[in-house]
């Protein structure tokens, strides 16, 4: 349940950081926020000038995806936020640094952790509780030769680029 709940978090800091980084470029003052922005960010609206920028643009791009969202997403993005808040410090550390690592990876190695993820969601729910239980009962070597392993298996199968003649 926690490993869902892990990757949830991480889609979803995913898809908010990367708006951050694609920077629609809004205006900060909360005057001109939409009032769809405006009614979602109330909570934040006596302190709103004393955010940062970057805090500010975070949360007014946050606040249009969800303005934009149905009600069923509104509802998994509600229950993935409480399951962010019920985690702890520690573990929010974790999935930070988690997701910092993962940004910085090449791109055919983030499309191969995605990869493996949809393959892995593909799976019946009993043969993933299985392959959860035995990884968690891995110790760390055995672990990362099962990474290595699999690391090998995806680049044997990827088709290799044509080099052209010198």
């Amino acid at each position: 349940m926690r490993v869902r709940y892990y990757l949830s978090v991480m889609a979803l800091l995913v898809l908010g950081f990367s708006s951050v980084a694609n920077g629609q470029n809004l205006s900060n003052s909360w005057d001109k926020l939409t009032d769809a922005q405006k009614e979602i960010l109330l909570p934040f609206s006596d302190q709103w000038e004393f955010l940062s920028t970057e805090r500010q643009t975070y949360l007014a791009q946050g606040a249009l995806r969800y303005a934009e969202m149905d009600a069923e997403q509104r509802a998994a993005a509600e229950s993935r936020f409480r399951a962010w808040q019920d985690l702890s410090e520690n573990e929010r550390d974790t999935i930070r640094n988690q997701y910092r690592q993962f940004q910085n990876l090449l791109p055919r190695e983030k499309e191969r952790i995605r990869d493996n993820f949809q393959r892995f969601q593909k799976l019946p729910l009993d043969r993933r509780q299985q392959l959860r239980d035995r990884f968690r009962r891995m110790d760390t070597d055995q672990r990362q030769k099962i990474r290595e392993r699999l690391r090998h298996r995806q680049n044997r199968n990827r088709p290799r680029p044509i080099n052209p003649p010198n």
